[in-house]
């Protein structure tokens, strides 16, 4: 394991506040994805390439590769069904492998990996508290590319990737909840001034239509603004 002096611990320290920083700023998730990946293979040491497995509604898929290799790597894995990247989401743990073709904890993925050429690998668990958001994946195609203390510094980067990614997810959850609160309350104010109703009375109107027509709240609330100028019969 290498050594890290104090100038080493600024220099770190000074990077992941900087990649905080710009991770931070950026306005969505898929641009909060793509600079993660970026920034992964910009700051660790031996990362080639980079990719996210991110977890959605108990499925997992590949984001933001910087290269094809990534999603040809990471399909290996969901399809044999073994490797770092699922490894690190159920495990919750980081995985590191210097030559993954002789790795005897993936025995059918390690020999297919080295077969395109990625020798080295390090998946990182992506998480907040208890929240498993996928997982951070770098490759190599270096034999030991990563070692003991590139580990160490990568996962205080997924650490900071993982909070900017929550963030991203939540500013767009909000953003979608007030685009549905607002096409929901112009909807009321045309069935209010078309049928001189009441607030209450106009989004009850709105949810029976919803469940007579078995559309979503949201969806009904949509139509009935897009076609408010559109003469219905009776």
């Amino acid at each position: 394991m290498r050594a890290i002096d104090d100038a080493g611990f600024r220099r770190l320290a000074e990077t992941l506040s900087s990649v905080a920083r710009t991770l931070q700023a950026e306005p969505d998730v898929d641009t909060t994805l793509r600079a993660i990946v970026k920034a992964a293979v910009d700051h660790i040491p031996g990362a080639e390439h980079a990719g996210i497995s991110l977890v959605e509604r108990g499925k997992i898929r590949t984001v933001a590769p910087t290269s094809t290799i990534v999603e040809t790597i990471d399909e290996l894995q969901y399809d044999l069904r073994e490797g770092p990247c699922l490894d690190a989401i159920k495990e919750r743990q980081t995985y590191r492998a210097g030559n993954v073709g002789d790795e005897a904890r993936w025995p059918a993925f390690g020999p297919a990996a080295a077969g395109y050429d990625i020798h080295s690998l390090l998946s990182y668990r992506l998480f907040v508290t208890d929240r498993t958001l996928g997982a951070l994946n770098l490759y190599s195609s270096r034999v030991s590319s990563f070692d003991e203390q590139t580990e160490e510094d990568g996962r205080l980067f997924a650490t900071h990737a993982a909070i900017a990614l929550v963030g991203a997810q939540r500013e767009a959850q909000l953003g979608i909840a007030v685009e549905n609160r607002d096409i929901i309350s112009t909807a009321k104010g045309i069935l209010m001034e078309r049928h001189g109703l009441d607030a209450a009375s106009a989004f009850r109107m709105l949810v029976e239509a919803s469940q007579s027509t078995n559309v979503k709240l949201h969806d009904a609330a949509t139509w009935l603004v897009e076609n408010r100028h559109v003469r219905q019969p009776g």
